[in-house]
Order: C-alpha cells, then sequence, then structure tokens
C-alpha cells in the first residue's frame, strides 16, 4: 500500500510566482482566470487541437476517425527518410537514381527526371515543401527497395509511435481503401517530427523550393499570414478533401492543430487560424519537473543504502485554463516500507497534480538508482527494526 509520507509538495506550482514577489517591493496580483468557452465549430470533417509538450488534447472532433489522408501521408515518408538519416543508413548526400515508376507517379510533382541523380536532401525538401510524388516513391524506393517495402516500414512505425488508426499502403497519400489515418494520429506524429529532429523539422517552415527550373511554393497558407507558424503540411485529393497539419509557437507554448475535410485550400487555413487563436488565448502550458530530477528521497529497509532518490520518468507538463497555473497543488506518496533490493526505474510511489477536488495528472515515482542488499548485520538489524516499524504503524 502506499502511505503518505511527510514530504508534501503543496507549493509546487507557486514557486515561480513567489520568486518574483521577492523580487519585487509591491505585490503583484495574481493573473485574472479566464474562462474557457466552448472551443470554435468548424467546417471540417474531423480535426484536433493538441498542446506539443504535454501532449494534451485541448479540442477535437471526430479525432480518431478513419480518413484517407491525402499528402498528410508524407509527414511519415519524411519522418522515416530522417530517421534513416539519424540511424546512420543513408545520407543528405547520397545521390539517388530516378527509376521510371517513381517518374510517373502522377499527382503533385517535383520535376524529377527519369534515369537522373537527386540527392536525399533535394528530395527530401521536395517531399515536403512541394509534396512531391514523384520524389516520396524515389526516397521510399531507396531505403526499402520498392514502395510496397517502404509502405511496411511505415506501417510498424505508426504502430510503434501510438498510432491506432493508420494504416498506409504508399509513401504518397494517392487514394487506396486501405490506406487511411486519423487527425490525432497525425497530431502525434507531428509532435515526434518536432521533437525528435529539430534540425530537420526547419525545412517544413521553408516557403518555396527551386529545382529543375521550377520554383515551387509552399501550400501552407499560414507561413505567411501567421509570423507563429513553423510547419508542417498539406494534403489535398478529392477523397480526402483539403487536410493541414500545422504548428505555431507562442511565448513558449507550442499547439499543434490538424484538420481533415475542409472544402478549399482558403478553408482549411482559416479553420486552422481558428483552432490555434483558441488554444493560445484560453490556455497556458508549463513544464514543472523534468524526468530524472530529483523529487524526494525514501527511506530503504536491508540496503547497502539507507535512502534511494525518487523521481520522474517523463517530463511534468501540464495545459491548463488560463489563470489555473497557480491553483494547482501536488502531493507525493511513496512505498513503506520500501525493502532492498530496489531497481533504477522501479515504481516506489506516486504524484497527483489536483486542480481543487479534481486529480488532472497523475504519475509514477520511480527510484533514480539501485539500492542493493545490504550486508548480512544491516539485513538483521533492519529486520528487528521494521517488525517495530510494522508493529506501532
Amino acid at each position: 500500500m502506499l502511505k503518505t509520507t511527510n514530504r508534501f509538495i503543496a507549493v509546487l506550482f507557486a514557486l515561480s510566482s513567489t520568486l518574483a514577489l521577492a523580487a519585487t517591493p509591491l505585490p503583484t496580483p495574481a493573473p485574472a482566470q479566464v474562462a474557457v468557452p466552448a472551443p470554435p465549430q468548424l467546417a471540417a470533417k474531423s480535426f484536433v487541437l493538441m498542446d506539443a509538450a504535454s501532449g494534451n488534447i485541448l479540442v477535437e472532433s471526430n479525432g480518431s476517425e478513419a480518413l484517407p489522408p491525402a499528402s498528410l501521408t508524407k509527414l511519415m515518408t519524411a519522418y522515416l527518410a530522417t530517421l534513416e538519416i539519424r540511424r546512420g543508413q543513408i545520407k543528405e548526400a547520397d545521390m539517388v537514381l530516378i527509376s521510371e515508376n517513381a517518374w510517373r507517379t502522377g499527382g503533385s510533382r517535383m520535376f524529377i527526371d527519369v534515369g537522373k541523380e537527386v540527392s536525399v536532401d533535394d528530395l527530401l525538401h521536395g517531399i515536403i515543401i512541394q509534396s512531391g510524388n514523384d520524389a516520396s516513391v524515389a526516397i521510399a524506393e531507396h531505403i526499402a527497395g520498392s514502395e510496397g517495402a517502404f509502405a511496411d516500414m511505415m506501417n510498424s512505425t505508426a504502430a510503434r509511435l501510438g498510432l491506432t488508426t493508420s494504416h498506409f499502403m504508399n509513401a504518397t497519400g494517392l487514394p487506396d481503401p486501405e490506406h487511411y489515418s486519423s487527425a490525432m494520429d497525425m497530431a502525434k506524429l507531428a509532435r515526434a517530427i518536432i521533437y525528435e529532429d529539430p534540425e530537420h523539422y526547419a525545412i517544413y517552415k521553408q516557403k518555396e523550393f527551386f529545382w529543375n527550373g521550377i520554383k515551387q511554393p509552399n501550400r501552407n497558407l499560414l507561413l505567411w499570414r501567421d509570423k507563429t507558424v513553423d510547419g508542417l503540411k498539406t494534403g489535398h485529393t478529392e477523397e480526402a478533401g483539403y487536410c493541414l497539419v500545422a504548428s505555431a509557437v507562442r511565448d513558449g507554448m507550442r499547439l499543434i492543430a490538424v484538420v481533415f475535410g475542409t472544402s478549399s485550400e482558403q478553408a482549411r487555413a482559416a479553420e486552422t487560424q481558428k483552432l490555434l487563436t483558441y488554444g493560445f488565448r484560453f490556455f497556458e502550458t508549463q513544464t514543472f519537473y523534468q524526468k530524472g530530477a530529483e523529487l524526494a528521497q525514501s527511506q530503504v529497509w536491508k540496503g547497502a543504502t539507507a535512502q534511494v532518490k525518487a523521481g520522474l520518468t517523463e517530463d511534468l507538463t501540464l495545459t491548463v485554463g488560463r489563470g489555473q497555473l497557480q491553483k494547482l497543488k501536488a502531493s507525493m506518496t511513496l512505498q513503506s516500507p520500501l525493502i532492498a533490493p530496489i531497481k533504477a526505474g522501479q515504481t516506489i510511489g506516486q504524484v497527483e497534480v489536483r486542480l481543487d477536488d479534481a486529480v488532472l495528472h497523475s504519475a509514477p515515482l520511480v527510484a533514480l538508482e539501485e539500492v542493493p542488499e545490504g550486508g548480512f548485520f544491516r539485513r538483521l538489524w533492519d529486520g528487528v527494526r521494521l517488525f517495530f516499524f510494522n508493529l506501532f504503524n
């Protein structure tokens, strides 16, 4: 059973405010709480608004519905390509021989020529900025030998990322009855792209790319309309409608907005802007503790050491309505008695974060270090002490 210790973190989330008050001679009033209104109604088949840092979903409508993703598919294609670069399996300077199959692929194009060699880096730009189907097939063939084999890699990667409503049949997003995804999955994928590889994510904000004598613009209109938007990708087929995944940062807070099935290029930009405006206006996010930071020490019986450090396996990041951060309170419980051996990463307690009487977040406290068994006399002595401890507790 968990037993509450004397170490309560009752003012964890007021710490930054306390320091700010100490630095100024005049008291600073607490920010007024902003009532969070109902989210906007969008002219879209499905949509999701995610806080990127916490992964919290702020708004969603039909977010887990399986729908044709069109060229949003290329987010997975590009993610896999950059993953292979980071793994050292391919290099950006590698030259890719363009097959007739890639050259003949219909739809949006980078305009690469059959039989020519194009660098991986140029193909990556052609996929992300120009939404080139030809470039997508070329990179898929270069990585996996065929587009079918690459699709298998896409599906295994989707499973690893927890994309539960996605199945890919090709690298382009061209229509196929068995090719689908969801707004929720695309938000998760965008989050992985942003945080796992910031260097390549920078490509997504480039407004145009010049190749083969042709300059093509990025189809994400928000890059021109909103300076806080820095990616990601558009998509369109007759079956899917107009789709968009976009991310923006304001005052250190990053949001990811996804819309599926709007009626036009202008509509997908406008509906996505509504989501972003709503999120930034009525919510705020803060990371209070980073994974691996020591939050407490717990007594260990029969161990080589008498204490073990406890912390979190993931950052403790929360998104709440504006004005509510200072109202959050946290409590911590630790297992007792805790008997060696203790493995690093072993769950030894729990942290709960509450807003009034509601639990907003709970997370396991884990041992940050290993504690092996103590020697014979330590175990014997602690055994006697533990008997009386249990007797009176």
